[in-house]
């Protein structure tokens, strides 16, 4: 094994589901069926909200984004497992370990931040209704989503760089199927206590303060949606948050679930599992949940069906 800088081995190996050598396989074939999907289903919603004039609105612009960050997110990890669960050689180079630490680690930060101002939008759209077009401009709207784009990448930066800082002793074997910053805390030598608790706060930061603002939002949308006397009205309102509300579930539920046990009975492939949830189903359900909750995303890709089918 060779070491940069006397503690950095030039290459890890993820141990991933070692244990486990008969889930290799069904995994490689459900990676390799759901990234393609993933990757379409997510193209196929950013393409509608660029063509069709109905979908310019800043939920579907705050969509897009959303859309590209699965893009990004997924593709930064699966073609990496794909690797490894189909070959013998499972490893990943010391370079490609911290890019995929930055990929991951913005996006999911910045993820957190952009549901957060879907909520945001769908709180003003429902309790100001009227004043809409003028809090939510474009320009409003490109100026919080520049904001959330560079916070992730200031987050990141200075995380993933602080964890690269922590000597390896020459340890080189990581049991998780891709690098996270836990993993990478957790098998370095020396004091890491300052790494924990920043780590800490970051995770605090990211989960606790933008699930509160979702959280704190749909309680005032579930009141106006309750003032409204129409049943038609009702129901619109509730369709415009459900997609919302499913997603930011899907994100939250997991983690939540998770993190809130003791640190004792988290056991050591749970990890392992939730990175294939975040890397997997998140990113191939979203597309599906807003268009089989959305007639206007439905109607746009029935169009653009015809247009390319009539070529």
């Amino acid at each position: 094994m060779v070491l940069h800088n006397g503690s950095h081995p030039e290459e890890f190996i993820l141990l991933g589901f070692a244990d486990y050598p008969w889930l290799e396989l069904p995994l490689f074939v459900i990676l390799l069926i759901t990234y393609p999907m993933a990757m379409m289903g997510n193209f196929a919603i950013i393409l509608v909200s660029k063509l069709d004039p109905k979908l310019h609105s800043p939920m579907y612009f705050f969509l897009t984004n959303l859309s590209f960050l699965d893009i990004c997110y997924t593709t930064s990890i699966v073609p990496q497992m794909l690797v490894n669960l189909g070959s013998s050689k499972k490893t990943i180079s010391y370079l490609g370990c911290a890019v995929q630490l930055y990929f991951c680690h913005f996006m999911g930060s910045t993820e957190c931040l952009l549901l957060a101002l879907m909520s945001l939008d769908r709180f003003v759209a429902i309790c100001r209704p009227l004043h809409y077009t003028v809090i939510m401009n474009h320009r409003t709207c490109f100026l919080l989503v520049s904001i959330m784009w560079l916070s992730g990448i200031a987050i990141a930066v200075s995380q993933v760089t602080v964890t690269l800082q922590l000597p390896l002793c020459g340890v080189s074997k990581i049991d998780h199927v891709v690098c996270e910053i836990p993993v990478l805390i957790k098998i370095a030598c020396g004091e890491k206590s300052a790494n924990e608790l920043m780590l800490f706060v970051v995770c605090i930061f990211l989960s606790a303060v933008p699930l509160s603002l979702i959280l704190a939002s749909y309680a005032c949308i579930g009141k106006a949606v309750l003032k409204i006397k129409s049943s038609e009205g009702r129901k619109k309102a509730f369709g415009t948050c459900s997609s919302h509300l499913i997603v930011v579930l899907l994100f939250y539920g997991p983690a939540i679930s998770m993190y809130l046990q003791p640190p004792s009975s988290i056991t050591k492939d749970q990890p392992k599992f939730m990175a294939l949830f975040y890397g997997v189903v998140t990113p191939t359900l979203n597309p599906f949940i807003y268009t089989l909750r959305n007639k206007d995303v439905k109607g746009a890709l029935g169009n653009l069906k015809r247009i390319f089918s009539s070529k």
